[in-house]
């Protein structure tokens, strides 16, 4: 006859079916390699946060392998490139959201190669002094645009920014009404004013703009007149702009610099490979 089996008493502890091992436990039974991949404190944080969302799940435990291997594929995953190469299948040549226009291969080895050792970027090699960045591609530019200088920077909003604060700081900037445009990033022309310290002048309406109107709006308080690429956006039907080249020479008559921002940029003649005319930076 088998003995029966006591009863424990009501204030023993149960043993919990959710035991959760320590962090300093799975740490320290982690392999050389996992610590020496990762560093000991991220592989740490990457353990308390496996932890901390097996508590909130309120599941089963898992076994302290598979623990300290969701945290191994926690970091894995941090440290993979957030740059990564995807198919363009959309249709768009020039795709901003995928990377826009791409180098060639001989362009991006030389880039590559100059990126891995020290280089005269600000050195002039000539005369043993300090350089500028810009002159490495200042005579390239000017020679393919026509251009007296030049300037790199990051984006055209950049380029907008910098040529209002330059030419019109707390001046007035006069733009067609239906050159007002928002693009891509939220880059707003009044906006960009504000932050360049211009003021805005707009002239004409929405869809017709004279050269009168912008002879009218000219005064001593006008530090630039602005043409700007409307990027995707058009208007159609009734509608109205002041020619280009007159507008220059009303400018040039009147002293006011013009700043034309032609958005992507052309420096050839696209319409003669099948696709929709650009200005182009040279025109």
């Amino acid at each position: 006859m088998n003995a029966p089996v006591p009863t424990p008493p009501a204030d023993d502890p149960v043993p919990s079916p959710r035991r959760i091992p320590s962090v300093e436990r799975l740490v320290g039974a982690a392999s050389p390699a996992e610590l020496e991949t990762y560093g000991r404190t991220a592989f740490t944080d990457a353990i308390r946060t496996v932890l901390a969302g097996i508590r909130a799940g309120g599941g089963p435990v898992p076994d302290a392998a598979a623990i300290r291997a969701e945290a191994s594929a926690r970091l894995a995953a941090e440290r993979r490139p957030s740059l990564r190469p995807v198919f363009n299948l959309t249709g768009t040549v020039l795709h901003t959201n995928l990377g826009r226009a791409l180098l060639p291969r001989s362009a991006a080895e030389a880039v590559a190669a100059v990126m891995v050792q020290a280089s005269n970027l600000e050195f002039d090699l000539a005369t043993g002094a300090r350089g500028e960045r810009d002159d490495h591609v200042e005579a390239l530019i000017c020679r393919l645009t026509g251009a007296e200088a030049a300037v790199v920077v990051n984006n055209n909003a950049a380029a907008v920014l910098l040529v209002l604060n330059a030419l019109a700081m707390r001046k007035e900037v006069v733009v067609s009404r239906g050159e007002l445009v928002e693009i891509g990033g939220s880059f707003r022309v009044p906006d960009v004013m504000v932050r360049a310290g211009c003021r805005l002048r707009e002239v004409g309406t929405t869809n017709r703009t004279h050269l009168r109107d912008y002879a009218e709006a000219l005064g001593p308080r006008t530090g630039l007149v602005m043409k700007v690429h409307p990027s995707n956006y058009a208007i159609a039907g009734f509608t109205a702009a002041a020619d280009p080249v007159a507008l220059h020479a009303l400018c040039r008559e009147r002293g006011v610099p013009l700043a034309d921002d032609l958005g992507s940029g052309s420096l050839v003649d696209l319409a003669a490979y099948g696709l929709p005319p650009e200005p182009t930076v040279g025109a």
